[in-house]
């Protein structure tokens, strides 16, 4: 057999000629062919020689395997987060050789055993601006040169135990680096991948995240409808379910560089499939909406380490993920439960007391709701209370609330519309909830995430000195039918103000949701419950004196 290069024939003398042209083969149609005959856009006016731009037989670095090219002695910004585990410094190892091109810092025709530098056409040094120049700043990068083992496994919880299987290997020292992920030899998977990574298959090989085979984000065959923006410029999978981990995380350029989320903005993380491009209803608009949770109106403060709840400064902020566990959320096309949409939520229990897992909808919203409710009121009323877990409480023999918490107490309420019962339950999404969703007959969205009414609600509930009717308490009359001659004084009543003049739909000090607001019914605001459907008041309201002694029927 007969070598044009002096190189491969050294090679092959010295036992080391069948791997290269092995590796040889693979590499000559891929973007690390910088020979003269390379496929890439960088290639060089020196001739074909593929393998020098890497290795030499002779003046090779001290570092394996026969390496052709000088460090450029950077020191690099490593990747940190509050959630690594591992020890992570300056790149070592095949890493340390991988940055002598992807650094972006040394000319690619830079080689230890030529006295000066291999030219490249069009005039290029080193590797240009893109996503294979990592740059020194690698904080926005999936960490390298880190011992992994059973100790760190265990200490992050998410992580198998080496040895893995398939393509993924540790170095000799057992450190992960580069060649984990990639091999420079083989580009058959595409971007150098050791394996194929459709369905996240090489993402898993060393992350076991909990619940993920069963989320949505795992199994979901959505896929792009094509109108812009496209939700995944780096990857070649075409559905959810294909692009799986990357649909949310860039292993490399990352814009959120902790947990390297595609954005650093949370909520547009989300916010790519959630627009009405890959997921059947578009969430984004929901937020712009006038009532909403405000998740644009922080970035960078939430943390998966942070306490279930905030404390009341700074801090404080609600993001997609404090209702929404993307790695175990499942399939809520059939209805909008606990079981899908919150799977793998934490929250706050009716006591107050932490939910790992929450069971129903309101331990969600006590987290921000309850103890740590921020003031003043909405609402002024007779019986101020900004925690809304108490509301809900059954504290004492008068007080009343609606059957969100507890069952309620009052066994005889006429005015429930068919479906609703004294003895069932309700839930906090009964009246939070999107304007143009299913609760409100629309084909929108389900859930709080936005709505023209305010704070929040399904349907329209004025809280001025205005005539209770369809229109202006739309969510009252949601469940209630107040049209009612038994109730003829009530009826009455609703003529001349909202309902939350007198009630406060969460829940009172006193009985059948009695909580006036000062601003218009003035006096000594006394509620007496006289009998079934029957009570008195002793107050003033709109210029009308009630001394208690006149009963009504309600």
């Amino acid at each position: 057999m007969r070598f044009r290069s002096p190189t491969l024939r050294l090679l092959c003398l010295l036992g080391l000629w069948a791997p290269v042209a092995l590796h040889a083969a693979s590499i000559s149609i891929s973007k690390h062919n910088l020979s003269s005959r390379g496929v890439g856009l960088m290639s060089s006016h020196d001739g074909p020689e593929i393998c020098v731009f890497c290795h030499t037989p002779h003046s090779a670095s001290p570092q394996n395997p026969l390496w052709n090219r000088t460090s450029s002695g950077v020191t690099y910004t490593p990747y940190s987060s509050t959630t690594l585990k591992a020890s992570v410094g300056q790149p070592t190892g095949s890493s340390r050789l991988c940055l002598s091109c992807h650094d972006g810092t040394i000319a690619l025709g830079q080689l230890r055993n030529r006295s000066t530098p291999i030219l490249m056409k069009g005039g290029v040094t080193t590797l240009p601006p893109g996503r294979g120049n990592l740059g020194t700043d690698l904080s926005d990068d999936h960490p390298i040169s880190f011992r992994y083992d059973a100790a760190l496994a265990a200490a992050d919880g998410q992580l198998r135990t080496p040895p893995m299987s398939g393509q993924v290997h540790l170095d000799a020292r057992g450190e992960l680096q580069c060649t984990a992920c990639h091999d420079p030899h083989s580009d058959a998977n595409g971007n150098f991948l050791v394996m194929n990574n459709a369905g996240s298959a090489l993402c898993v090989t060393c992350h076991e995240i909990k619940d993920w085979r069963k989320s949505v984000h795992s199994t979901s065959l959505k896929a792009w409808n094509g109108a812009l923006p496209n939700p995944w410029t780096h990857t070649k999978e075409t559905t959810v379910a294909g692009n799986g981990c990357e649909n949310c995380h860039d292993p490399h350029g990352a814009g959120g560089k902790q947990r390297l989320m595609n954005f650093a903005a949370e909520e547009e993380n989300c916010f790519t499939c959630h627009n009405g491009h890959v997921a059947d209803k578009n969430l984004q608009a929901e937020f712009r909406k006038p009532s909403v949770h405000p998740v644009y109106a922080t970035t960078g403060v939430h943390d998966p380490l942070e306490p279930v709840l905030l404390p009341n400064s700074g801090s404080r902020h609600v993001e997609c993920s404090d209702c929404h566990n993307p790695h175990a959320a499942a399939d809520a096309s059939q209805g909008l439960t606990v079981e899908s949409a919150f799977a793998g939520v934490r929250g706050i229990g009716a006591a107050g007391g932490i939910a790992n897992q929450v069971r129903a909808e309101y331990e969600i919203c006590f987290r921000c709701h309850g103890d740590t409710a921020v003031g003043p009121a909405r609402v002024n009323r007779q019986y101020p209370e900004i925690n809304t877990r108490r509301e809900f409480q059954n504290l004492s023999p008068t007080n009343s609330f609606h059957p969100v918490v507890f069952p309620g107490r009052n066994p005889n309420v006429p005015s429930l519309k068919p479906g609703w019962t004294t003895t069932g339950m309700m839930t906090c999404g009964d009246c939070h909830n999107s304007d143009s969703g299913p609760g409100a007959g629309g084909t929108g969205s389900a859930g709080p995430h936005g709505s023209i009414y305010s704070p929040l609600l399904e349907r329209s509930h004025l809280l001025s000195d205005t005539p209770s009717n369809t229109s202006n308490s739309g969510l009252c009359f949601k469940c209630h039918d107040f049209v009612n001659t038994t109730w003829s004084s009530h009826v009455q009543h609703m003529g001349y103000t909202s309902c939350g003049t007198c009630h406060d739909p969460h829940g009172s000090a006193n009985q059948r949701l009695i909580n006036f607001e000062p601003s218009v019914v003035t006096g000594a605001r006394v509620f007496q419950v006289r009998g079934i459907n029957h009570g008195s008041c002793t107050l003033s309201c709109h210029g009308k004196d009630h001394d208690g002694g006149a009963k009504f029927t309600y």
